[in-house]
């Protein structure tokens, strides 16, 4: 995994909020799934963490994106924990897949990246969450590479035109999404691989002259 993507671990993020402001408005679900090689050198799905978490004390919530989400902030059900708690919990998760892999760092994979990377950290800063585990800038947009692929930006058309179910009623959960999203990267990258757009580096046999 180390050498495909240059030393970083793409790990899939999605994360559902109260709002579009990710400095205003609340964080109330992350999920993340961490991506692996298999034996064949294809990039498949391994583990998925996911937590609910709690509106950081003062956050904005927009009632029309609870409608959007579904998601009742104050649902004692949601066993939702603060965001410290919640994101240690993932970021330990991905830090030891990071270790494990041979990495040096995560890097964000996200549908509409940039939405769900500004969440997390602005979120990572109000916890004071020293080691967070992603590159702080760099992502891989899965909604710029389905356009390229298969002609399409919206996450559920991406899906099926890659042939891969999507339901409706269960998105816009974050652990739902986030499965569809790395499922639709995995196609994009092992399709590539497939039309032999990245080939393995070339091993010396001999020292060079």
């Amino acid at each position: 995994m180390a050498a495909r993507f240059r030393g970083f671990l793409p790990v899939v993020v999605d994360v559902e909020t109260g709002g579009f402001n990710a400095r205003t408005d609340a964080l109330l679900e992350v999920a993340a799934v961490i991506l692996e090689l298999d034996e064949n050198g294809w990039l498949v799905r391994s583990e998925t963490v996911a937590q609910q978490i709690e509106p950081f004390e003062g956050a904005n919530l927009e009632q029309s994106a609870l409608d959007f989400t579904g998601i009742d902030p104050w649902d004692m059900e949601r066993e939702a924990v603060p965001e410290r708690e919640g994101l240690s919990e993932i970021f330990g998760a991905i830090r030891k897949a990071v270790k494990a892999q041979g990495c040096k760092r995560a890097v964000l994979v996200g549908h509409n990246a940039t939405f769900d990377h500004t969440f997390l950290f602005a979120a990572a800063e109000r916890a004071d969450i020293k080691r967070n585990p992603f590159h702080p800038f760099s992502t891989f947009d899965t909604a710029t590479l389905a356009g390229l692929a298969y002609g399409h930006t919206v996450l559920a058309q991406a899906c099926k035109l890659a042939g891969l179910p999507f339901n409706n009623k269960e998105a816009h959960s974050a652990a739902y999404d986030a499965e569809k999203t790395a499922d639709l990267f995995c196609c994009i990258v092992n399709r590539w691989k497939e039309l032999g757009g990245f080939p393995p580096p070339p091993v010396l046999t001999e020292e060079p002259v």
